[in-house]
């Protein structure tokens, strides 16, 4: 596991809104980002910590992400509001795939070991 504090935080939020059983198949059969973004929104973290969170899940390397993004990415916040600071939403800008909605993108957790 090569960032272990964000794991953790994925995982502590799935358990906090889902119950154990379900985030833990979450973590091994997959999820959208949608879900994740709306899982980690609902439960008690405030919103800038959230987005922090799924921004170093994304660059962790400790989830396989599907579609890959290639080597040159970005990320696209959608926020509430014009002026807002409060996101909602996250789409993937890529060269390969163009821009990636939150519900296009699949994260499974990397089985220990790889």
């Amino acid at each position: 596991m090569r960032d272990p504090n964000t794991v953790a935080g994925i995982v502590n939020a799935l358990r906090q809104v889902h119950g154990d059983g379900i985030a833990r198949a979450m973590l091994n059969d997959g999820m959208s980002l949608a879900v994740l973004i709306d899982t980690l929104l609902r439960s008690s973290m405030v919103n800038r910590e959230a987005i922090k969170l799924i921004t170093r899940m994304l660059n962790s390397g400790d989830f396989i992400i599907t579609p890959e993004f290639g080597a040159v990415w970005h990320l696209k916040f959608l926020y509430d509001r014009p002026k807002s600071l409060h996101v909602v939403d996250i789409a993937v800008e890529t060269l390969e795939h163009g821009t990636v909605v939150s519900t296009g993108i699949r994260l499974r957790l990397l089985p220990t070991g790889e």
